[in-house]
């Protein structure tokens, strides 16, 4: 690390503090461990027995960050990202380690695939109709 003419490092921001680089928040991994797949519309919700998240010294802040946020009103992969100002991978991966550990639970959507046709729906509503 190179200093400037005042000693300090090129890696601290006055305004920002120390800079940590993202892969450090997660350890260098780009996956979880179960490698959960994880929409940006994708909702987690904090599970009701996730009690005190900071007590488990295996947590990083941001995980208790996206605990506690998810606690009042479940938030997508993309709002969390936005709240926490992390890029989408971290998030993905922080995610998924409070997965692991049963500290929130993801809500998918529903794979276009799965939803249920047009056509068929407009056949039931002009059936009801017919009643």
């Amino acid at each position: 690390m190179s200093t400037d003419g005042q000693g300090r490092s090129h890696w601290f921001d006055d305004e920002a503090g120390p800079v940590v680089r993202p892969y450090a928040m997660t350890r260098g991994r780009t996956t979880s461990a179960a490698q959960h797949r994880l929409d940006l519309i994708a909702v987690v919700v904090t599970e009701p027995q996730a009690d005190d998240p900071e007590g488990d010294h295996s947590l990083s802040p941001e995980h208790v960050d996206i605990v506690d946020l998810c606690r009042e009103t479940p938030q997508s992969v993309a709002e969390l990202s936005s709240e926490l100002d992390l890029p989408i991978g971290v998030v993905r991966v922080l995610i998924g380690d409070l997965v692991d550990a049963e500290f929130v639970h993801v809500n998918r959507p529903v794979p276009p695939a799965e939803l249920p046709d047009e056509s068929i729906l407009r056949d039931v509503i002009n059936g009801l109709r017919a009643l």
